[in-house]
């Protein structure tokens, strides 16, 4: 018995940690996160943003593709440089949607997800103008 009690003391704590372990963002997650003024990282603000008003909602992922876009990484993300222009948020599909200023406002108003707010949306461009870096 005395050589099972740290495998079962390993047991309980690897499941603790499964179980405690919830990295699920939210709506509410993202819309309290201040992205700065400069040195905006996709990482850390543009790609969580993408991934929940975007992906999650099930209209830019991987397997729905709306319109053609797949907003789920980096490479999708800059993969087309009418999407996202580096250097030039104002030539850049991705912010005319957010802004409203293309066909439709993305994401699109009366749905599920709210709409980004004007702190996401510059740093959205922010992060454009920076050069839309993969950092």
């Amino acid at each position: 018995m005395k050589r099972a009690f740290p495998y079962i003391i390993s047991v309980i704590f690897a499941g603790f940690l499964i179980y405690s372990c919830d990295d699920t963002l939210t709506a509410s997650d993202i819309d309290n996160k201040i992205i700065p003024d400069s040195d905006v990282s996709y990482g850390e603000y543009i790609q969580p943003l993408l991934t929940v008003k975007c992906a999650m909602s099930g209209c830019h992922d991987s397997s729905t593709q709306a319109a053609g876009v797949i907003l789920t990484s980096w490479g999708f993300v800059t993969s087309d440089y009418s999407i996202v222009a580096p250097y030039y948020p104002a030539n850049s599909k991705l912010v005319w949607a957010i802004e409203g200023n293309g066909a439709k406002t993305m994401p699109p108003l009366g749905g599920s997800i709210t709409p980004m707010t004007d702190n996401q949306i510059k740093g959205i461009k922010t992060w454009i103008k920076e050069g839309a870096k993969n950092n």
